[in-house]
């Protein structure tokens, strides 16, 4: 049997070692259309490869992806992070879990994971074809003809594995369109948010630990650390929100508001019997040594300063209207966002082929016998935290038993 496995990414590998494994005597081939390999695993998590996300449990898991989750859920439950680390770990890359959840080689160095995969093609005489762009697709019989760029002639394979990645723009799905696929139109996913017309941005580096961050006029709404950048902000919150807000932002334009909960509680009665007890207590402090939330020394005076106050007033003078403003500030703090940044090596799209189209018991189209799919070539993003090479590694492995 020979198989064609088209990308030269995470899912691509992924799919070719193990349908070589599931399919011994098969013949197997990755074509991937540029000279570089397994980009995203390389700069994956500051160059340390995120592989996965420690969770275990599927419901909690699949509620990480905002489109493809339903789907996800019962996928997770054939290859899910539990199978991923025991891969790795049978293949001699042991991995480990950080308190935040994301779960990294314990050489914290992504070339050990590019290592192992390309140790393992050779180990199984898989071949990588570069610079082999795929430019048409022609079901034939039982078989599947690839035309390849600058090639005449069509090659013939029993079976195709498409595990070429997100696009930003929709004419790379084009060529999957042609063959009758729905295509979801690509938008950004995983962004940060850009503010340059405010002052927050001074400080730089700073991270608040646990926000809580919500879109005006929407229901979107996440958690979690916030980071301040020199754009704007950035962090697993504001992620999050950019990762199930992408349609509705986009349609925005990336021009909107984002409220920012200092506090971390919903209820704002909490905060505000939080700055009474200081003021029963502590009086005659200034506000800027007696904090309502443990924050960092520079953020607490910013929001200080954001209230209304100087340095020097002391919680007895705030007043009924001055609890007011510093309850304002810490639980409904709105700011003005123009445009985001995305992260041009590790893009992340909503959007691709239509999850309709796919049968997720066997990653196999609906509307091409013998043709797979594999990772971000579907309509299926997660949030930051391994999620998305979770999902590749998955529906890659499911693809990869070619049933």
């Amino acid at each position: 049997m020979k198989i064609a496995v088209i990308g030269g990414g995470a899912a691509g590998f992924f799919a070719a070692i193990n349908a070589k494994l599931f399919h011994y005597s098969s013949e197997v081939t990755i074509f991937e259309k540029t000279t570089k390999i397994l980009s995203k695993v390389k700069i994956s998590g500051g160059g340390r490869c995120n592989v996965t996300n420690g969770c275990e449990d599927i419901k909690t898991l699949s509620a990480a992806y905002p489109r493809g989750g339903r789907q996800l859920k019962k996928a997770l439950g054939t290859f899910s992070t539990t199978q991923t680390k025991a891969w790795f770990a049978k293949r001699e890359v042991p991995l480990y879990t950080q308190d935040d959840g994301r779960v990294f080689p314990v050489s914290d160095d992504s070339q050990t994971i590019i290592d192992c995969f390309l140790s393992q093609c050779k180990e199984l005489n898989i071949p990588i074809k570069l610079k082999h762009q795929v430019i048409k697709i022609t079901p034939q019989a039982e078989k599947i003809a690839l035309r390849f760029k600058d090639n005449k002639e069509d090659n013939f394979y029993d079976k195709v594995i498409i595990a070429t990645g997100g696009s930003p723009k929709a004419e790379g799905f084009q060529w999957i369109k042609n063959l009758g696929h729905q295509i979801i139109s690509p938008v950004p996913s995983l962004f940060t948010f850009n503010m340059p017309k405010e002052h927050i941005t001074k400080l730089m580096g700073v991270v608040a630990t646990q926000v809580i961050a919500t879109i005006p006029g929407t229901k979107l709404k996440s958690n979690g650390p916030l980071l301040i950048t020199h754009w704007g902000m950035s962090g697993p919150a504001i992620l999050k929100l950019s990762a199930f807000g992408a349609r509705v932002l986009h349609d925005y334009n990336y021009n909107f508001q984002v409220c920012i909960n200092w506090s971390n509680e919903i209820n704002e009665a909490f905060t505000r019997e939080k700055i009474k007890q200081i003021v029963d207590r502590s009086p005659q402090k200034i506000l800027p040594n007696q904090k309502v939330i443990a924050m960092p020394e520079r953020l607490w005076t910013y929001l200080i300063h954001r209230s209304g106050f100087n340095k020097d007033k002391k919680w007895s003078e705030l007043g009924k209207k001055g609890i007011n403003k510093l309850v304002s500030v810490l639980t409904h703090d709105i700011y003005e966002v123009k445009g985001k940044t995305t992260f041009k090596e590790e893009f992340v799209t909503s959007g691709g082929i239509d999850l309709g189209d796919v049968n997720f018991k066997t990653m196999e189209s609906k509307i091409i016998p013998n043709l797979y799919f594999a990772g971000e070539v579907m309509n299926i993003d997660g949030i930051t935290g391994g999620y998305n090479f979770q999902a590749a590694w998955t529906t890659a492995y499911i693809a990869a038993k070619l049933q």
